[in-house]
């Protein structure tokens, strides 16, 4: 065996050693660096006659091709055995159930609004949907809200684009606008029997939604969302509100023994006009008068104004917020806590 031949010998076994590719790459630098042990013999063909340099050159790049392959082979060898490893170290059981997202519910506000929806549902009333950016004359005007009333001001409303000074747009206060909206669509449907001196079928509607009004703190928010009912006929009383509100909330909060008191207010909407507390005979809110509404007997000018006549048709109107009575159904003490959009709150009604 010639020189060459050993140091290809050498080379093999020294980078079949090698356990890790910065090993191989110490191990190349022996051979094929700079100073290594192939270089050196290159330089040293300067003291050769120009034939010995061709025979000689020969054979060093022989010896350096063969001492490259075997220095890729193991480069190659090392490179599967760490994907190996890592593929062992990785490894996926396949036959386990795959992983799964986990599955979403339904706000607790958006629990309360189908639960009130359903419990009026099965009273015969109908639910209206309106626009959330509202006329002043549907919001206000239409309701007998005077141009005074505080209300109209800057400091409780939100104004937008749009309109005119005298008859601008806004976030609605309420949801009353959506009553208006739906008993003047329901009148004119039923124009030709009205004029004809007939009857018309009783306007029976509840108004759910999101309102806005300049006011935040821990049971107050700058959105919130409100049910508003109204029921028109020709022989509707008082006493059918009283009916009405008491099933209802007696329903709602899984109560019989729930009492209720309807307090004299004012409304510019509703005369006269009554504010709804009701009072829980057991649990942790057991002998506490809570305020839950305001309601009354819609007011002739706002029958007036849904195109009918006040001295024929009668009925009552109520208004709620959603959020507190999510509140009090589920025990929740800050309203803030609805609209922080933290899972670890809202998962608890999952």
């Amino acid at each position: 065996m010639n020189e060459l031949d050993a140091l290809v010998d050498s080379a093999r076994a020294g980078f079949e050693q090698a356990a890790t590719p910065a090993d191989l790459e110490n191990t190349k630098a022996q051979y094929l660096g700079k100073s290594g042990r192939l270089t050196e013999l290159m330089k040293g063909m300067a003291a050769l006659s120009v034939e010995e340099k061709k025979t000689r050159g020969a054979a060093i790049n022989v010896a350096k091709q063969a001492i490259e392959a075997a220095l890729n082979a193991r480069r190659l060898a090392l490179a599967e055995a760490e994907l190996q490893a890592q593929l062992k170290a990785e490894a996926l059981d396949v036959s386990l159930p795959g992983r799964q997202r986990g599955q979403g519910g339904l706000h607790p506000v958006s629990l309360t609004l189908e639960r009130i929806e359903q419990i009026f549902g099965s009273m015969g009333f109908e639910v209206a949907q309106g626009p959330e950016i509202e006329s002043d004359w549907f919001n206000f005007t239409a309701l007998n809200t005077p141009e005074d009333h505080p209300a109209r001001s800057m400091h409780d409303t939100f104004y937008v684009e749009g309109g005119t000074s005298t008859a601008p747009n806004l976030l609605r206060t309420h949801t009353s606008p959506m009553q208006i909206r739906h008993a003047v669509q329901h009148v004119q449907a039923h124009q030709a029997s009205l004029a004809a001196g007939n009857g018309m079928p009783e306007i029976r509607v509840i108004a759910p939604g999101r309102t806005y009004r300049v006011d935040s703190d821990a049971t107050h928010s700058p959105m919130f969302h409100q049910c508003e009912g109204l029921w028109i006929g020709e022989n509707v009383s008082f006493k059918d509100l009283k009916v009405v509100f008491t099933d209802f909330c007696r329903t709602f909060f899984e109560s019989d023994d729930l009492v209720l008191r309807f307090r004299p207010s004012f409304f510019p909407f509703t005369e006269p006009s009554a504010e709804i507390d009701i009072q829980f005979q057991s649990g942790p809110l057991a002998g506490r008068w809570l305020e839950v509404g305001g309601s009354g007997q819609v007011h002739p000018n706002v029958v007036r104004n849904m195109g009918l006549d006040p001295e024929r048709f009668i009925g009552f109107a109520f208004g709620m917020g959603l959020d507190r009575f999510t509140m009090l159904r589920y025990g929740v003490n800050d309203l803030r806590l609805f609209f922080d959009g933290d899972m670890r709150f809202l998962s608890q009604f999952q």
